[in-house]
């Protein structure tokens, strides 16, 4: 059955490429309001297996992440087969002061490589907090926070979903804030250079149905496709979410205002999506459908997996994306192509 929030499975999406064959990937979830601290993993390789746990005095440590070896080939074009590999970890390690405070710190990381080895890059991301009845405070790379909390929930197995988020991104350092009041959670990040990402959940079984509504603000900058303009952005965006049995289904719709020294540009996007689970294989389907100042932006992707065993699964996923937008001969957006993956995904 699908699990809304933090237990529902969300897999891994590589949003352009054929995977031929992997092994060890990892699905993805979404952060409770505050529970085992919140996950700095903004990625589509992410986790839902519960972290495993271990005590090292008065200190909790948790850890959970993935292995990923893919076999990827570009569907519309010859130019060979990729072979890279993808892997990360989060480990989180808290404990209790005498007053009931909980503090901790999160250390995510992920390391990719390249198919000829020149561009093998390792990102992380780090942050600590201190948790009470009123919710977080967390201080580091916290730019995806609300974003997690608010977003639709990710495609099944290898499928990826582009443009389904503001073009304007945060700075990734910053100070967050989240907190539950009975079914309601907000959020908020505010980056160092006063850009803000504000959200709002509100979460509640009626029945037999979960139903699930987000709201969110944000303030950031975007660089366009080709480097030569930056854009201060303003962009709010809401989602609505239903969970019946196995299935699940939602929709999300947002407006997005760009403002530049020389260009005020207006986007506005609408994307969908349902997933179901039948004994043990997942499928998911989704769409997009925006507009940037009457240019399209145009993506969909369809994915399943398989589970094999435990932490153990097969994953397809089939992706497409068409923004070829540009203004007075200036690229704005150009993600174009039709890609695909199979891989063999390993969770721990």
């Amino acid at each position: 059955m699908i699990k809304s929030q933090a237990s529902m499975l969300s897999p891994l999406g590589f949003s352009s490429t054929l995977v031929g064959a992997g092994m060890f990937a990892l699905p993805a979830v979404v952060a409770p309001a505050y529970a085992e601290g919140p996950s700095l993993n903004y990625e589509t390789l992410s986790s839902i297996e519960e972290p495993l746990a271990t005590e090292v005095g008065d200190v909790t440590l948790l850890l959970r992440g993935v292995l990923d070896l893919p076999l990827s080939a570009d569907l519309e074009n010859t130019s060979g087969v990729d072979v890279n590999f993808t892997g990360n970890f989060e480990v989180n390690a808290e404990t209790q002061m005498a007053n009931q405070l909980t503090i901790g710190a999160i250390y995510f990381g992920q390391y990719q490589t390249d198919r000829d080895g020149t561009d093998d890059k390792y990102s992380d991301n780090v942050a600590a907090y201190v948790e009470g009845v009123w919710g977080q405070v967390i201080a580091g790379n916290v730019s995806g926070i609300v974003r997690e909390q608010t977003r639709r929930e990710r495609g099944v197995g290898n499928a990826s979903l582009s443009f389904d988020d503001n073009y304007g991104q945060l700075d990734d350092l910053g100070g967050a804030y989240i907190g539950r009041y009975g079914p309601i959670v907000l959020s908020g990040v505010v980056d160092e250079d006063a850009k803000f990402d504000l959200g709002f959940m509100f979460q509640r079984p009626l029945g037999n149905k979960d139903y699930r509504l987000t709201a969110r603000v944000t303030e950031g900058t975007y660089t366009s496709s080709d480097g030569t303009a930056r854009f201060d952005t303003t962009g709010v965006g809401i989602v609505a979410e239903l969970v019946y049995g196995s299935s699940q289904f939602d929709v999300g719709a947002g407006y997005e205002g760009f403002s530049s020294t020389a260009l005020d540009v207006e986007r506005w996007y609408v994307s969908a999506g349902a997933r179901t689970k039948i004994d043990v294989v997942s499928f998911s389907i989704e769409g997009h459908y925006g507009e940037v100042e009457g240019q399209e932006e145009v993506s969909a992707a369809l994915g399943a997996q398989y589970d094999i065993a435990r932490g153990l699964s097969a994953n397809l996923g089939f992706n497409y994306a068409y923004a070829p937008i540009s203004f007075s001969g200036a690229g704005f957006n150009n993600e174009q192509g039709t890609k695909g993956i199979v891989s063999l995904r390993y969770v721990y």
